[in-house]
């Protein structure tokens, strides 16, 4: 499928009023002022999708300190219904990714899932992403009210000792 375009651009005080409708839209929950605020301050972690130069998707992540661990959590990541399956939350997991391998201190990513969205599950899960915990009641105002914990390994456990390896004779 040729002849079109998906860039990602920088969420700015300019267009949060697009993120927001964006997200009123693709999303079964409100978010409040305060998610806004905040995903103003993550840089490159907040990002619209374009698609052909229209808005079409966003995602928005923020860092988390806990247990010794730096944990990547994707707080929403989503397109509109007609632009699925045409590469744009590849090109917006991809690039939180990449920020996060580039940083090299990240442990994990990990989200929350309906646990009746089935086409985020697979799409998560071919990324690496697995099912580690299911929360009951987790969202108030969706039937089930069950959400998935889905995490990927951002490092390997025993990483090989730098310039170690030995040669076999």
């Amino acid at each position: 499928m040729k002849g079109y375009r998906i860039e990602l651009g920088d969420v700015t005080p300019h267009i949060i009023k697009q993120l927001k409708c964006l997200d009123q839209v693709i999303f079964p929950v409100s978010y409040n002022d305060k998610f806004y605020k905040d995903v103003l301050e993550v840089g490159e972690l907040a990002k619209l999708a374009y698609f052909n130069d229209i808005a079409v998707g966003s995602v928005c992540c923020r860092v988390e300190h806990a247990h010794n661990q730096k944990r990547l959590y994707i707080m929403t990541l989503g397109c509109l219904a007609p632009y699925r399956k045409r590469g744009v939350g590849t090109t917006m997991l991809k690039h939180v990714l990449n920020v996060c391998e580039k940083d090299g201190a990240f442990d994990n990513a990990y989200l929350h899932v309906h646990t009746s969205n089935q086409s985020a599950i697979d799409f998560y899960q071919k990324f690496g992403f697995k099912i580690i915990e299911t929360k009951k009641d987790y969202y108030k105002e969706m039937e089930p009210t069950n959400a998935h914990v889905l995490q990927k390994s951002l490092r390997s456990l025993c990483p090989p000792p730098a310039g170690d390896l030995q040669k076999e004779e």
